[in-house]
């Protein structure tokens, strides 16, 4: 898989970007200093990502976040995205912290009017409509970064055909853990409006 040369911009454009840092950070069992020290920068850096103060730039969010979730979906995985890929509900499953696709079904496949083959290890949040970016900014608020199990969250999609084609419908979120801790979130369409 190559990886998307957009992707260090991607996810320094992702809202709550400290939020995301500090819930990876904290399932790895890691220390401030520990991840100031493999970034390369002091601890109060660290601590001014976490608090939303400051982001770090797209190079530098990309490296944290191939640091704290390494390389998702391993051979432990393939249970759950044999799952997501033999749905036949529209359904996908995302990396929670950057979108980086993990597995997607073959009715989610109709839907983008494209092959999930090329954008798998690719974030798809650069085809995010208004109503997928609004739903991610609320996050928050809603404690999806704070609560190890949060609660499902339903999203209006909204329409959207940036690359990706998107049916506008309701969505529903829900985090689930692969083997290695790092969280995943399976989007499955409900009902298109």
């Amino acid at each position: 898989m190559t990886p998307d040369p957009r992707y260090g911009a991607t996810i320094a454009g992702l809202p709550h970007l400290g939020q995301r840092l500090r819930r990876l950070r904290r399932i790895r069992g890691l220390k401030q200093s520990v991840v100031a020290e493999l970034a390369g920068v002091a601890q109060p850096t660290v601590s001014r990502w976490e608090r939303g103060e400051i982001d770090p730039g797209p190079e530098l969010a990309r490296k944290l976040m191939a640091l704290l979730t390494g390389n998702a979906c391993q051979p432990d995985d393939s249970p759950l995205r044999r799952l997501v890929e033999t749905s036949p509900l529209a359904v996908h499953l995302v990396v929670d912290a950057d979108h980086r696709l993990l597995a997607a079904s073959p009715s989610r496949q109709h839907e983008w009017g494209r092959s999930s083959a090329g954008l798998l290890g690719q974030s798809l949040w650069r085809f995010a409509t208004e109503g997928i970016q609004a739903a991610e900014q609320s996050l928050d608020g809603l404690g999806w970064w704070h609560d190890r199990i949060p609660g499902a969250i339903e999203v209006y999609t909204g329409p959207g055909n940036a690359g990706l084609s998107i049916k506008p419908g309701l969505m529903l979120w829900e985090r689930l853990y692969l083997g290695d801790g790092t969280p995943v979130r399976l989007c499955s369409t409900i009902a298109y409006v």
